[in-house]
């Protein structure tokens, strides 16, 4: 499993199925959470996902142990802003 934060703020989670030489990814099973300060994480389903690599800011290796014992529903955080280049 893969945390990947986009360009533009998303927080996409899923499993890392693909990837080529210029950093398009393929995520099979993913989510993407959506952070608000005034409500709980949502989930949304994403199922089979594309992200082109021009527009990726960070992949990183998700420990599933710790991911699991967070209570998304309870968890309020302010959204990523978008990378300035």
């Amino acid at each position: 499993h893969v945390s990947v934060v986009t360009n533009d703020g998303k927080v996409l989670v899923g499993i890392l199925a693909g990837i080529d030489r210029v950093t398009n990814i393929i995520l099979k099973e993913s989510v993407e959470r959506v952070f608000s300060q005034d409500e709980a994480v949502r989930q949304v389903p994403l199922g089979l996902y594309l992200v082109r690599g021009d527009n990726i800011a960070i992949v990183g290796e998700l420990d599933q142990e710790s991911d699991s014992q967070i209570n998304y529903d309870t968890v309020t955080a302010e959204p990523l802003k978008p990378v300035v280049h």
